[in-house]
C-alpha cells in the first residue's frame, strides 16, 4: 500500500467517525478531489449533507469556504471584489477574494441562486479560474466544490440547467439513516456536547493535502482494459440509442442521452474506486460501482419516464442489467 492510499484510507476512517451511517458519501466526495472533480449532495434536510463536507475539511490541513445561496446572492458574494482605497491621495484597487478562493467550496442549496451566480461558479468549476473586470485569477491546483440541494422544497429555486448538471462529476443521493445509524447518531452528538472543545489530537491526524496530488499522479498510471473501455462506451451510448435494446423501456425513459463527459468521468471515478479498492487495474465492477453517481443526472428523463415515478436511479439500473460486458 503506497503512503498516498495509506494516509487517504485513514482519512476516510476517520470522517466516517463523524458522519455516522453515509459511508458511501464520504468515499464519492474523496473520488471528487483524487479524479479534480465535483460533486453535488442532493438529500432531504438533515441527512449530513454540509457536516460530511465540513468534516472532510476538518480532517484535512486545507482552507474551507461556505456559501449560503439565496435568490439575493450577486456573482460578486463568491467571486469577490475589486475595492477601491486611498493610499496617500492615490487610487489604489485592490482585489479582495471571494469564498471562491479556498481549496473546498460548500455551495449550500445550489439552487437557490440565479442564473448569473450559477454562470459564476460554473467558470470556477469548469476553468479553475475567476473572472472578475478585466482580470482573470487562477484557482488552487486543490480546488473542489461540493454542492447541496434540496429534492422536495422548489419553490423559489432555480433547477441548475443541464450544461451545468453535467458539470459536476458525480452527483450523490443521501438518504435518511436506518434505525441503527439513527441511534448512533443521538449517541455521538451527546457526546459531542460532553466534550465540545476539540484537543490537539485532533491536528495530529491531518493529512496533507498534498497527498491528494500525488494520488492523481498515481491514479493515471493504472491499466485500463480495451474490454472495460468498451463496457464504459457501451453504457453511455445505451443512453444515446437506446433503440438498441428494444426489449428494454429505455426508449421510452430518455429523452437526451449522456454526452462525452459521461464517458471521461466513468474512467476517471472507475480508477479512483480501483486505487481506493488497492488495485493497479480497473475491473467492470470498478465502472459499475461509480456508474450511478456519475450518470443518473447526466440523462434527461422524457415526460412518460416522470409520469411514471421514474428517475435516474431507475435508468441506470436497467443499463447496468441489459448492457453486457465485453
Amino acid at each position: 500500500m503506497s503512503h498516498s492510499l495509506q494516509s487517504i484510507t485513514a482519512l476516510i476512517s476517520q470522517v466516517e467517525k463523524s458522519v455516522i451511517g453515509q459511508s458511501h458519501v464520504i468515499r464519492a466526495l474523496v473520488i471528487g478531489l483524487l479524479t479534480k472533480g465535483h460533486v453535488l449532495l442532493e438529500g432531504l434536510p438533515g441527512t449530513a449533507k454540509t457536516r460530511s463536507v465540513k468534516s472532510l475539511a476538518d480532517a484535512m490541513n486545507a482552507s474551507f469556504g461556505r456559501v449560503q445561496f439565496t435568490p439575493d446572492l450577486l456573482p460578486s458574494d463568491i467571486t469577490g471584489t475589486v475595492q477601491y482605497q486611498d493610499n496617500n491621495g492615490s487610487p489604489l484597487l485592490t482585489f479582495q477574494q471571494g469564498p471562491l478562493f479556498h481549496n473546498l467550496v460548500l455551495a449550500d442549496e445550489i439552487n437557490r441562486a440565479p442564473a448569473k451566480v450559477q454562470a459564476a461558479l460554473l467558470e470556477a468549476m469548469a476553468e479553475g479560474t475567476v473572472t472578475v473586470g478585466d482580470t482573470t485569477h487562477q484557482l488552487d491546483e486543490l480546488f473542489m466544490v461540493l454542492a447541496t440541494q434540496n429534492p422536495v422544497e422548489q419553490e423559489g429555486t432555480y433547477p441548475l440547467p443541464e450544461a451545468q448538471m453535467d458539470r459536476f462529476m458525480m452527483k450523490i443521493n443521501v438518504d435518511y439513516p436506518d434505525d441503527e445509524a439513527e441511534l448512533n447518531i443521538i449517541r455521538l452528538v451527546r457526546a459531542e456536547e460532553n466534550a465540545p472543545v476539540m484537543n490537539d489530537e485532533s491536528a495530529v491526524s491531518k493529512i496533507d493535502p498534498l497527498v491528494f496530488l500525488s494520488a492523481r499522479q498515481q491514479l493515471s498510471t493504472l491499466s485500463v482494459s480495451d474490454i472495460v473501455e468498451r463496457y464504459i462506451v457501451a453504457l453511455v451510448m445505451a443512453t444515446r440509442h437506446p433503440e438498441r435494446y428494444p426489449d428494454s423501456p429505455l426508449s421510452a425513459w430518455i429523452k437526451t442521452g449522456s454526452s462525452p463527459r459521461a464517458s471521461i468521468a466513468l474512467d476517471k471515478c472507475a480508477r479512483a474506486e480501483a486505487w481506493l479498492s488497492g488495485r493497479d487495474h480497473v475491473l467492470p465492477d470498478d465502472v459499475r460501482s461509480v456508474a450511478h453517481s456519475v450518470l443518473s443526472h447526466r440523462i434527461t428523463l422524457s415526460y412518460d419516464a416522470l409520469a411514471d415515478n421514474i428517475d435516474g436511479q431507475a435508468v441506470v439500473n436497467e443499463l447496468l442489467d441489459i448492457v453486457a460486458v465485453g
